[in-house]
């Protein structure tokens, strides 16, 4: 080879280095400076998140009454809490716990959701609800029964399941699955055993617990955990969390409701992140004054919310939302 060869290969070489140096280089500087601007977020982000903290203090001291209250961010699992593990009357937001045991018993072949369970007139009761006033006799599928229990917080359906699965069943469950502070000792409604002390309670970290399994798609499996977050996105009671917030933030909740005691406990989808809200409360403010108490937590944690950079919707399912 002679030298002009020897040059041109020498200064392709060079040149082949220098190019894969500096696309090496800028690759390294674009990735840590894609760290910085993380790292940067994070802070600004964990700044308004100790904002929130001290608003939602004030605000849950103000409250007249007793609160239970977790709020949760599910991207870095920060949370704010207020008597987490005291128990409060569970009213219909026991019904979440009894929707997971539903599907826990199909899971395990007890159940099955095409099944048809009859309404008779013994499991017709007051309260929320369209099934009391179907025909005694009609037939309805144990999914359609899980479906109005939950989006329309039906007591006669509740009622149907509990009588189907029983007590028993659904304590150990409850048991088995970590809820700490649940039990079912009364059907819904049943305001004789409660004229005699017997109740059914819950916690806001048991609440917490369940709706973060059903979140992270923990619960069972990723099939059932959707299944289930569906039908809450499906709530048709939404004079709380979702009372203040806009029309297009999707919440999946569920309510529950009973004298001097007023819940909702759910997860609310923003652009910005994902959180959750559980409250808990036992009062004698008057029903009104709660369910402002507890749309006005939602919002001034939304508001927060608001002030991050734009995320994504997290719970997208193959590119498209959940229905």
């Amino acid at each position: 080879m002679d030298n002009k060869k020897k040059v041109f290969v020498i200064f392709l070489a060079v040149s082949l280095a220098l190019s894969v140096c500096g696309w090496l280089g800028y690759s390294s500087y674009k990735v840590w400076k894609q760290a910085q601007e993380k790292q940067r977020l994070l802070e600004k982000r964990q700044a308004a998140w100790a904002v929130l903290n001290d608003a939602l203090g004030n605000k849950a001291r103000l409250f007249q009454g007793d609160a239970g209250i977790i709020i949760e961010d599910l991207n870095t699992g920060w949370q704010f809490s207020l008597n987490q593990d005291k128990l409060f009357p569970s009213a219909s937001i026991v019904k979440i716990p009894i929707m997971a045991a539903c599907f826990q018993a199909v899971y395990e072949g007890r159940l099955n959701l095409k099944e048809k369970m009859v309404l008779k007139l013994s499991n017709k009761t007051t309260g929320s609800g369209i099934i009391k006033n179907f025909a005694s006799g009609t037939k309805i599928p144990v999914e359609e029964l899980i479906e109005i229990m939950i989006t329309q917080s039906d007591n006669t359906a509740a009622n149907m399941l509990i009588e189907r699965l029983g007590f028993e069943y659904l304590n150990d469950y409850f048991k088995i699955s970590g809820l700490k502070h649940t039990n079912l000792s009364r059907k819904m409604m049943d305001f004789q055993d409660r004229k005699h002390g017997v109740e059914n309670y819950t916690s806001a970290s048991d609440i917490s617990k369940l709706l973060g399994k059903l979140y992270h798609r923990k619960f069972i499996n990723r099939q059932i955990s959707e299944k289930c977050l569906a039908m809450l996105l499906r709530q048709k009671v939404n004079d709380r969390i979702p009372k203040k917030l806009p029309d297009d933030c999707p919440v999946a909740h569920k309510t529950g409701l009973e004298k001097n005691v007023c819940h909702d406990a759910g997860i609310v989808f923003t652009q910005q992140g994902d959180f959750l809200i559980c409250v808990l409360t036992k009062s004698r403010s008057g029903t009104r004054q709660v369910k402002e108490f507890i749309s006005n937590l939602a919002l001034v944690i939304y508001q927060t919310y608001r002030q991050f950079p734009y995320t994504r919707y997290s719970f997208l399912k193959n590119g498209k939302r959940m229905n």
